[in-house]
């Protein structure tokens, strides 16, 4: 999708300086330049009505659809025409005063959220936003009423995040609903939002929380800085944002986390992470990201330790399966047959014995096959996609064996593969697994174990190198932290875990471990 810049080039002089002209004290004059700028688009309502004893001249512009009518009609347009006929007190005052619009602000508009605008830029960034806009005759200034209430769909569980074991609440597309919910969680008046518009034509709402006192101040000023420095003519989703403020654009591993459960990032919140969150999209970014985060789950800390921990230990193991099985395969069967025993020797060879590939090949075949079923069963119609995935696995599958094109032992590793892909929380590091197999699988073929190694080093290096807005990715394993290993490799009895991770706020820590040496010597 293209995504250009609004320049010289696309957008005249002219239509921008409309756009920043300030309103006129003539109402007809203001209500024709809205409809000449907008287009005279459909969905845009003005209600025109005249107050007190007729003489005031007023009006009333929304966008149908965004504006909640119930709020607009309740507190706003009841107001304004039926209230103001029944009050002499008030017609006669609207006649006299000086200033009729702050004498309808302070005395008979209840609805809360009142501001003024002065210019046709910032009054149809409002009407576009769901906000309804009163202007009136000899005034030059209009009233935004927060009247946004569009439909939303309602908080559900996530479907890509899913649990046996907790909340079953997941983010929605508005904005306003996400970040009441993470206050629902954090009721704390430490918890800040600071808030932005971003994409030059979709002003796309961003709002930034984090725990004052509690996140790295350099880590909140980083991502502010970032985030002002993006030039885009629009913000559809989270991931737009991911891609500008990621340390690394040439990595395949994430530097930035998401997720749509609340009480995930409330727990990154109160581990001094700072969260981003987007209008429009349920996935809320947090930072800084570090790798062993891609194999917690929100899970491990509402079951048991020892269950925790086990489960924990187990993602590792499917981490190191997803990454190498079919490059070990491939490098044992092709280079060091010895290290086999002679009976699963004998049936490999026998099993191969009509396959016209090398290993390599049929690896490759395999696992490329099994890659367009995976996207496949993703992009079909949901009714469909779970049963064209495993048919299609299984037809496949029997019949490439059958037809002696694969060998039973390579669709055994290539399931089993596939299978330990699932298995990691972190959609985006699965992805990362995925792509990395290709390159491990040709070292194996090249060179055997010795080109696995190589490559396995050549990760590490790369992993260590990286950086999430200043903090090392592999923190906690290296540079290693002691402290930090009761919730790394193992999830440790939760009394244990008494102090924030040093690695994401390193001084907030020392203070922590602190105060908690000096509560021990005191008992």
């Amino acid at each position: 999708m293209s995504q250009r810049r609004w320049d010289s080039a696309e957008a005249s002089v002219s239509d921008r300086q409309k756009v920043r002209e300030p309103l006129t004290t003539n109402l007809q004059l203001n209500l024709n330049k809205i409809r000449e700028i907008i287009g005279n688009s459909g969905d845009l309502a003005i209600k025109q009505f005249r107050i007190g004893d007729g003489s005031i001249h007023m009006a009333v512009v929304y966008a149908d659809g965004l504006a909640d009518k119930k709020l607009l009609d309740s507190f706003v347009l009841d107001p304004l025409m039926t209230e103001i006929k029944h009050s002499a007190e008030i017609s006669t005052k609207l006649l006299t005063h000086p200033d009729p619009m702050s004498l309808l602000k302070e005395t008979v508009l209840t609805i809360e959220d009142l501001v003024d605008v002065t210019d046709f830029e910032t009054l149809l960034l409002a009407v576009l936003s769901g906000d309804s806009v009163i202007l009136m005759e000899n005034s030059d200034r209009a009233m935004v009423a927060g009247t946004r209430g569009w439909e939303h769909r309602n908080v559900e569980e996530p479907s890509a995040q899913s649990l046996i074991r907790g909340p079953r609440e997941g983010f929605t597309e508005s904005l306003r609903i996400n970040t009441a919910m993470i206050r629902r969680k954090i009721k704390d008046p430490r918890l800040w939002l600071e808030s932005r518009e971003i994409g030059r034509v979709t002003r796309t709402g961003v709002a930034v929380m984090y725990l004052k006192g509690i996140a790295d101040d350099s880590v909140v000023e980083e991502i502010r800085q970032r985030l002002d420095r993006i030039d885009i003519d629009g913000i559809l989703e989270s991931g737009y944002i991911e891609e500008y403020i990621q340390d690394e654009t040439w990595s395949p591993f994430p530097t930035l986390a998401n997720s749509e459960r609340p009480d995930a990032i409330a727990a990154g919140l109160l581990e001094g992470r700072v969260a981003i969150l987007v209008d429009g999209t349920p996935f809320v970014l947090i930072a800084p990201a570090l790798f062993v985060q891609y194999f917690q789950s929100a899970e491990d800390y509402y079951q048991r330790w020892d269950i925790s921990t086990m489960i924990r230990l187990i993602r590792y193991l499917c981490f190191f399966i997803a990454l190498s099985a079919p490059s070990l395969y491939v490098a044992i069967t092709t280079f060091h047959q010895e290290m086999l025993p002679t009976n699963l020797l004998i049936s490999l060879v026998a099993q191969r014995e009509g396959v016209p590939f090398p290993a390599f090949l049929e690896a490759l075949m395999m696992e490329v096959t099994f890659e367009i079923l995976r996207e496949a069963g993703v992009r079909m119609p949901r009714a469909v996609g779970s049963a064209i995935s495993i048919v299609g696995t299984l037809v496949i599958g029997q019949a490439a064996v059958e037809a002696g094109i694969v060998s039973a032992a390579m669709v055994i590793v290539v399931s089993i593969t596939a299978m330990a892909s699932f298995v990691l929380p972190a959609y985006n590091m699965s992805i990362s697994i995925r792509m990395l197999r290709f390159p491990l699988m040709a070292l194996g073929a090249s060179f055997g174990l010795f080109g696995i190694i190589i490559g396995l080093i050549a990760i590490v290096l790369h992993l260590c190198s990286l950086r999430s807005f200043g903090v090392p990715y592999m923190s906690s394993i290296a540079p290693f932290h002691l402290s930090e290993q009761k919730d790394t490799l193992f999830r440790l009895p939760r009394w244990v875990m008494t102090s924030r991770p040093y690695s994401v706020n390193r001084k907030r820590s020392m203070a922590e471990q602190q105060d908690s040496q000096t509560m021990k010597n005191l008992h």
